[in-house]
């Protein structure tokens, strides 16, 4: 029965190319596609389902085999990538019953998007999504479970901006999708110091091998995915990111951060006990990480003024409890946890439109007397401990300005030393314009970025700056000549320059995971 394994994850795949193929040739449109795209969606997801319980009832009948090699995706030197899966073990419970769960919501969604918009990008998007998350828990190599990490966190990223047209809610899916990628950088540099100490990237190669290696290896290896873990199930500090990925529709919220997604993050922990094991200082930062996380959910749950946000800080609370299990070695306990969490939230992330119903003419239960008396406490609960603010400055703006900055030497250098064309849209028609654009974007540069800083070290160059402002006019108020002048202002602007890539934090970031690979490799 191994053969299912495949199938499960490719037929919500084949449901998502056809209703995107059949959109963007306008064979899918419009009210009266609707039904169409909602059956192929349906259909695609539930004959998934039925074959991953087929799959579980196999494995628990000890018909199969433990894993199963489809090909070779990529074969370089010693490292192979093969496309494989595991047949057996936590992976295929898993991945029954978000199968479920995904089917339930693909059905509920049909009436709930109807006549909207979007309403085949939406099942477009679940499609994908469902075929990103069976993917990742069936997976048997570190490759294909971050392809479809990947991939699941794209189509976040899509349902959370289903509104496009509202600012907040592309705003509050770009703030999601950067903060996800510092996990992403974790999971990337465990998969490379995997294949370098341990020969392989197969999780259960990896598993098997971890008795062989040092405990610093493990300790390292262990941290990159424990990082990617903690990102993905919005584990301090980056919390912040699940209340504003509640912006999407309500089924999205339910499979994406109340069932399916938010638990990616706990299940690579459990799927890594073996090497997790190995590493003392990994589970005391289980440990660390998962109480902080759940006193601080529970204390700012008390206080919240709408049910998305104390569902989003419930489920987090309940995850970091799952953290905190696993650091202590309680791994059947999280494993169970898991499960019947998935069940509960995403029940009750369906119902949560409906909880004005339910609790009419009942009164809502006050905040605890502890917290009401303590104002600092109350007011801390109300403003999430600031903690969005001070996320929003150390991880997302960094990693946003450097994709910026790289966005910027793409443009600027690769494509101009490759010959690429110029967009019409910023050529000028004389050398005049040009001096004209070159002087205003310059005078707006000194005047908005250069001059303004922050901190002691901003402070100190925003005073050597004004120091070289003064002595410029100085020279230019005695009379020196135009070359002298223009020498002046290209020393001015290369200053200039210098000292706004040193006053952008994200740079630090970048040197800090440059430091990272090289202690690893050492």
């Amino acid at each position: 029965m191994d053969f299912l394994v495949v199938f499960i994850p490719l037929l919500p795949l084949i449901a998502a190319a056809l209703i995107g193929f059949g959109h963007l040739f306008q064979r899918i449109h419009g009210a009266q596609g609707e039904p169409v795209t909602a059956s192929i969606a349906k259909g695609a997801i539930t004959l998934a389902c039925f074959l991953a319980i087929a799959l579980l009832i196999a494995d628990l009948m000890g018909l199969n085999a433990g894993s199963l090699a489809v090909g070779q995706w990529l074969g370089s030197g010693d490292l192979v990538i093969k496309l494989n899966f595991m047949t057996t073990g936590f992976g295929v419970f898993v991945a029954t019953l978000f199968s479920i769960i995904l089917t339930v919501v693909t059905f509920f969604s049909v009436n709930y998007i109807q006549n909207e918009p979007g309403f085949h990008r939406f099942f477009f998007v679940l499609s994908l999504f469902s075929s990103a998350m069976l993917f990742l828990t069936l997976s048997g190599n570190a490759v294909g479970t971050f392809i479809g990490w990947e991939l699941a966190g794209l189509c976040s990223y899509l349902l959370i901006s289903f509104a496009y047209d509202r600012p907040i809610a592309t705003i509050n899916a770009t703030r999601v999708f950067v903060t996800n990628r510092i996990g992403d950088a974790g999971f990337i540099l465990g998969i490379a110091l995997s294949f370098y100490f341990a020969d392989s990237i197969d999780w259960k190669h990896l598993n098997e091998v971890a008795n062989n290696l040092t405990t610093p290896t493990v300790t390292v290896i262990s941290l990159c995915f424990v990082v990617a873990a903690i990102a993905k199930s919005a584990q301090l500090p980056f919390t912040p990111w699940l209340a504003r990925a509640m912006e999407g529709p309500t089924p999205s919220s339910a499979v994406f951060y109340g069932a399916v997604m938010i638990h990616a993050g706990i299940f690579l922990v459990i799927l890594l006990e073996p090497v997790i094991e190995r590493a003392p200082l990994t589970m005391a930062l289980l440990v660390v990480i998962g109480f902080l996380t759940a006193v601080y959910s529970f204390i700012v749950g008390l206080t919240q003024t709408d049910l998305k946000s104390s569902l989003c800080f419930a489920i987090s609370g309940q995850l970091g409890l799952m953290f905190l299990e696993c650091g202590l070695g309680l791994w059947e306990l999280a494993s169970w946890h898991l499960c019947a969490h998935v069940v509960i939230r995403s029940y009750q992330v369906l119902t949560a439109p409906s909880l004005l119903f339910y609790v009419h003419r009942n009164p809502m239960r006050m905040v605890t007397p502890y917290i009401a008396n303590k104002h600092w406490l109350y007011i801390a609960s109300l403003q999430r401990f600031w903690l969005d603010p001070i996320a929003d400055r150390t991880l997302v703006r960094p990693i946003h300005g450097l994709g910026h900055d790289l966005d910027r030497f793409d443009k600027n250098i690769i494509d101009r030393a490759m010959g690429a064309p110029v967009s019409t849209n910023f050529t000028i028609s004389s050398l005049t314009q040009l001096e004209k654009n070159i002087d205003k974007k310059l005078q707006n540069e000194i005047q908005i970025e250069f001059v303004r800083g922050s901190g002691v070290i901003g402070k100190i160059f925003e005073w050597i700056a004004n120091i070289m402002s003064w002595f410029e006019d100085r020279l230019v108020l005695r009379g020196i000549g135009m070359d002298m002048l223009d020498i002046g202002n290209k020393l001015g602007q290369a200053a200039n320059t210098f000292e706004q890539l040193i006053l952008k934090p994200r740079y630090l970031v970048l040197f800090v995971f440059i430091v990272l690979m090289i202690a690893a490799s050492i």
